[in-house]
């Protein structure tokens, strides 16, 4: 049996981040249940040697901490292209349009632009630290973001440019979401119009190797602290420290960071078990589903007609894009990602006729050239066993009210990090490194107690 200062249970972004944060003042192990490193950000090679991330990859400029990190480890970003028209298929007509609201006819943008305004303000009201304790927060989450769009909304298509929106966040359907958590998540991403936007939003900037690659740095500033393929089958746990039964051997120490998705804290056999509201709120806290797919093509051939890659709407089952390219590379990339219900009928399918329905919608949008990408690669994280989902765990009506105090406080030695415990950036690489921030300050002063 191994002992240590402090256990972390995850070696994603938050599990990294806190143990960076504890190690050479505290003795600790990191366990992986993986062969690699990085949670839900994952680097795919292309067979030309060029490299993409499948899982979490942007940076944007108000993302301080993850700015910060990227600058310690030696990395460099790049921006977003974004250069040249967007389009936006409705009706079953291409429109050009530039920024973040797509062209529209003028009675629908007003009314989306009602519904945005709307949301922004009941989410500039939200208290990070406590969304529970908003004035109308019982109200809000009894209602589904549906509600919201069939109170709000007056025109189809402002409905479906909304819901279009919504699925792109979160990756999951708006009548499946507590309206008080997406007004929780917008407010701690800066607003709704920050989390759509690329200039200036979270979809700004690129790293320079990958998120992926930025997670293997991280781990190899731990060096052997990290034991992978060590999935923890049981935790046992009291005041006087924890004991994790893994795989790859029993591990001891006197703190526990549990910095994994709700979904596979569950799949930990504790003893004594869980207190009823914190498995309670674990048992309702599914994750989105999302399959991230990209195309490499031998150009980025659409930017030769004045085009930047990003489109909304167009045929099932992708329905928002991007030019993935990465700076200085000669191959094209078109990322397009497949959400919610979507990515549930998908997940699963052969993958050569996913592909095939994914090129035929780059394909409705982009013109024939789609269809004949050199290499192609896609990523279903909800059939990825030690994630089931992405990007990040949601609350459904009522979650936050009745279960949402348990959230982050720690459950005797245990510590919860994660991006889903996370107060600023909630979903992104952003809130596993603030959760671990707070979960690394809290283990060190119990130790030092």
């Amino acid at each position: 049996m191994t002992q240590n200062d402090v256990l972390v249970i995850g070696a994603g972004f938050s599990g990294l981040e806190a143990a960076r944060r504890l190690s050479g003042r505290f003795s600790v192990r990191v366990l992986e249940a993986r062969a690699r490193p990085g949670g839900r950000a994952l680097l795919h090679t292309f067979a030309n040697g060029d490299e993409v991330d499948l899982g979490g990859q942007w940076a944007g400029p108000a993302q301080h901490r993850l700015n910060a990190l990227i600058s310690d480890l030696g990395a460099s970003t790049y921006p977003l292209w974004n250069e040249g028209d967007h389009l936006v298929a409705l009706n079953s007509r291409l429109k050009r349009y530039r920024g973040t609201i797509p062209a529209l006819p003028l009675h629908v943008l007003l009314d989306l632009n009602n519904m945005l305004s709307r949301f922004e303000a009941m989410a500039a009201g939200i208290d990070l630290d406590q969304p529970w304790a908003h004035a109308k927060a019982l109200d809000w989450d009894r209602r589904t973001v549906a509600d919201f769009m069939a109170r709000n909304g007056f025109t189809a298509q402002a409905r479906e440019m909304f819901a279009i929106g919504i699925g792109a966040v979160f990756c999951a359907e708006p009548h499946e979401l507590s309206l008080l958590h997406a007004l929780f998540y917008a407010r701690a991403g800066g607003s709704l119009d920050a989390l759509l936007s690329v200039e200036g939003g979270a979809q700004q900037d690129r790293v320079h190797g990958g998120m992926g690659g930025l997670a293997q740095r991280m781990a190899e500033g731990l060096g052997d602290q990290i034991t992978y393929e060590a999935p923890v089958e049981a935790l046992h746990w009291d005041q006087a420290g924890v004991r994790a039964i893994t795989p790859a051997g029993v591990f001891q120490a006197r703190r526990a960071i549990l910095a994994l998705p709700p979904s596979q804290a569950l799949a930990i056999r504790f003893d004594p078990v869980l207190p009823a509201q914190r498995d309670a709120l674990w048992r309702r806290m599914p994750a989105g589903a999302c399959i991230k797919c990209v195309a490499q093509y031998e150009r980025p051939f659409w930017r030769e007609a004045g085009l930047s890659g990003q489109s909304v709407g167009g045929p099932a089952p992708v329905r928002v894009t991007f030019d993935n390219t990465e700076a200085g590379r000669e191959h094209g990339l078109l990322l397009g990602f497949i959400e919610g219900d979507e990515a549930r009928i998908w997940s699963g399918r052969d993958p050569a006729e996913r592909r095939a329905a994914v090129l035929e919608s780059f394909a409705a949008v982009f013109g024939e050239a789609a269809r004949h990408p050199v290499d192609y690669a896609d990523q279903d994280w909800t059939a990825e066993p030690y994630t089931r989902g992405c990007y990040a765990a949601f609350m459904g009506p009522g979650v936050w009210t009745s279960l949402g105090r348990h959230l982050r406080a720690p459950l005797g030695p245990l510590h919860m990090a994660g991006t889903e415990t996370a107060r600023e950036g909630y979903g992104y690489f952003e809130g596993a490194l603030e959760a671990a921030e707070r979960a690394a300050r809290e283990v060190e002063g119990a130790l030092k107690a």
